[in-house]
């Protein structure tokens, strides 16, 4: 399943749940930055099914785009 490193405030993670929402992914919405693999910003996408870890807001909603658009 898809997780959404997060913060509520976050203009970027909002656009981010939107796109997730629009293509009726499910998705973990965790709060705070994903530390573990350096990244300390937010939004951050792990989708572990493709084995991939995306930064930023643009790049993340291409990614979505690209991998699970219509």
């Amino acid at each position: 399943m898809l997780e959404l490193h997060q913060d509520e405030s976050c203009p970027g993670c909002a656009r981010v749940r939107a796109r997730l929402g629009e293509l009726k992914l499910d998705f973990i919405a965790r709060q705070g930055p994903l530390t573990s693999t350096g990244c300390g910003v937010v939004p951050v996408l792990v989708d572990p099914e493709k084995g991939m870890v995306v930064t930023e807001t643009d790049d993340i909603l291409a990614y979505l785009t690209e991998t699970y658009g219509v």
